[in-house]
């Protein structure tokens, strides 16, 4: 049985074959789902996005599966918890702003994933024939960064927006040839 193309990075380990295979670039919605993906992009930057998909769900665990009224009530003496979590990434910059931004999407007008799926751009795009083709910024992770921060998101820019948007199907950055492009 022949192996399926992958996009080259989908295919340097298992764990990586799996979330590729089965998760980036499929459409999610959900306030939890998205508040989840939008903190471990956070918790990725600066590091391999498989050190953050590796601890998964020790970061589901730590985090109240990513409950924002949950997150949101946390405090110090929860900081200090997870610093001490060695399951997960212990940057306190970064624990810091997942609370923070708990508390900013329980105070939000509109779902949280109403608000980041606004940001989707619409018509047809160019399929990205090599992984050098693929944008790590665009217009609307620009625009989607901006708004977040105006709202008192903290730590998130137009690449972790960006890749925010390809992991939770805003895009579908599958390359040409890569089997999961055809579907």
């Amino acid at each position: 049985m022949t192996q399926p193309v992958r996009c080259p990075w989908g295919d340097s380990t298992e764990d990586y074959q799996r979330y590729h295979d089965e998760e980036w670039g499929v459409e999610l919605r959900g306030v939890p789902e998205m508040f989840e993906r939008l903190t471990l992009e956070g918790f990725q930057s600066g590091l391999s996005w498989i050190t953050i998909l590796r601890k998964r769900e020790a970061f589901r665990a730590a985090f109240a599966r990513f409950d924002p009224k949950k997150v949101a009530a946390f405090d110090e003496a929860d900081v200090e918890r997870l610093m001490a979590d060695t399951g997960i990434v212990r940057n306190r910059q970064k624990i810091v702003a997942a609370v923070r931004n708990a508390g900013v999407v329980t105070g939000l007008d509109q779902p949280l994933d109403e608000l980041l799926w606004s940001f989707a751009p619409t018509g047809r795009r160019r399929r990205p024939r090599t992984v050098a083709d693929v944008p790590a910024v665009t217009p609307e992770s620009t625009a989607m960064a901006k708004a977040l921060r105006k709202l008192g998101f903290v730590f998130i820019g137009p690449t972790t927006c960006y890749a925010l948007m390809q992991a939770t199907g805003m895009v579908d950055d599958h390359i040409a040839a890569c089997w999961r492009a055809r579907r």
